[in-house]
């Protein structure tokens, strides 16, 4: 059972005391000097330029509420090593104060009964009217409130420096065939048209935003969030993995495992003109010093223009023997104020969970996300490769396929939606059962 918070007495509760003594002494440490900050262990895989900005920001603000962040940062690209980490700290009894911990992932933990219910901050603050819906039923668990959200990415994002794109004459691409045509013209100017790297996320996240171009947010649904295996074998999937690697002729020749700040690099000093990223990479290149509009710029993937791919920064509070619990829960209720909320993804190139955030104040890239999220689910499709469609066992067996197919030439499309439907398949039944499942590969 949870700890009752001790409060001091007010003035009208005091006059009800029998005794004076306790009115006296409980006001008298009301007015002691502030004691030392409560400190909280936080867990995240926040470690670029603008990532550690963002991450100091929201420590620059605990301070002011006399709570102390203690860092606990572990690299790697789409958070694989912080979940290693956060599942052995679990395991061995030392869990985080607080951690980064998106889509299911936050069902799954609370599940396991690990989680603090953050219902006291959600009632006061009045989360279920302030943010999104879907943000919103992403932190609820049985009517509990299981996570505090910091901001939405959009996936779907490409972006372009703008000063190869004045230099040639060119405009953002709205269709594929626009890009075709720009990437061939920039190819000729000597520049590379799309920078890429061979890591597995980053390959499956440039397949992604192929895959809802070509079959649009109801379609993408069905395949990776209500995991109909049948679905993979839709003639549009097939067109997607083949367009993954058409676009290898625009990409660097020598292609190799880099992580992304490197291409967020190539793109600010020119030797990329374009580049599929979440809109972190705009967090990232603004870091550098670049302002949207006039260094860079960034639009929908072509075809994605009213559809938003999404990602959603959230933290979770672990339970432990709750003596940290009242120094959790005004943390929960800090970072998903309005002022922190603009502060905070300002610098991480995300947008705010609050239906009311101040939309005149953001740039153009946020403003076209913002208001695109602000549609409904019928334009939203959440991400699978930064965890937000679908379990990690699912999400790490495709995106392993993924870049097997774009590394292999070898291997025909259709063989590849063979595999995939295998896999989404046996580990459906596998949550079904206990039994050992054949993935029929």
């Amino acid at each position: 059972m949870k700890p009752l918070r001790r409060r001091t007495p007010g003035a009208a509760v005091c006059a009800l005391l029998l005794s004076a003594f306790v009115c006296t002494a409980a006001q008298g440490a009301a007015s002691m000097p502030a004691s030392a900050p409560d400190t909280l262990n936080v867990l995240h895989w926040w470690t670029s330029a603008s990532e550690r900005h963002a991450a100091d920001y929201l420590a620059a603000r605990m301070q002011e509420e006399n709570l102390a962040w203690q860092d606990a940062a572990i690299p790697g690209g789409a958070g694989v090593g912080a979940m290693k980490v956060l599942k052995s700290r679990v395991l061995s009894g030392k869990p985080p104060d607080v951690a980064q911990l998106i889509g299911p992932a936050i069902s799954e933990w609370g599940d396991m009964g690990l989680l603090l219910e953050l219902d006291n901050v959600s009632r006061r603050s009045g989360w279920n009217d302030k943010f999104f819906p879907t943000v919103w039923g992403l932190i609820r668990l049985r009517g509990h409130s299981m996570a505090a959200p910091l901001g939405i990415h959009r996936i779907n994002t490409l972006l372009y420096n703008q000063r190869i794109f004045n230099q040639l004459n060119l405009q953002p691409p709205r269709t594929w065939a626009e890009f075709e045509r720009a990437a061939d013209k920039i190819s000729r100017a000597g520049y590379t048209p799309l920078a890429q790297s061979t890591e597995a996320w980053q390959i499956t996240t440039l397949f992604e935003t192929l895959l809802l171009s070509e079959t649009g947010p109801a379609f993408y649904r069905d395949l990776l969030v209500r995991r109909n295996a049948n679905a993979w074998a839709d003639p549009r999937v097939r067109v997607a993995l083949e367009h993954l690697r058409q676009l290898k002729r625009w990409m660097p020749s020598q292609l190799t495992e880099r992580p992304w700040q490197d291409e967020a690099s190539d793109l600010a000093q020119g030797r990329a003109a374009m580049w599929v990223m979440g809109d972190w990479a705009k967090g990232e290149l603004q870091a550098m010093g670049l302002t949207v509009g006039e260094q860079f710029g960034c639009t929908p993937v072509p075809g994605t223009a009213d559809m938003h791919l999404y990602s959603i920064d959230t933290l979770v509070m672990f339970t432990g023997d709750y003596s940290n619990q009242y120094a959790q829960e005004r943390m929960a209720a800090m970072v998903t104020s309005p002022q922190v909320q603009a502060g905070y993804n300002r610098i991480k190139g995300s947008v705010p969970v609050r239906r009311d955030a101040d939309v005149a104040s953001m740039d153009s890239c946020a403003r076209q996300s913002w208001t695109t999220f602000a549609r409904g689910g019928a334009v939203q499709a959440p991400s699978l490769v930064h965890r937000m469609a679908t379990d990690e066992a699912l999400k790490d067996a495709i995106v392993s396929l993924i870049r097997r197919y774009f590394i292999d030439e070898h291997m025909p499309a259709t063989e590849l939606q063979r595999r995939l439907a295998n896999v989404v398949r046996a580990l459906s039944q596998e949550g079904k059962s206990d039994e050992p499942q054949d993935t029929g590969r």
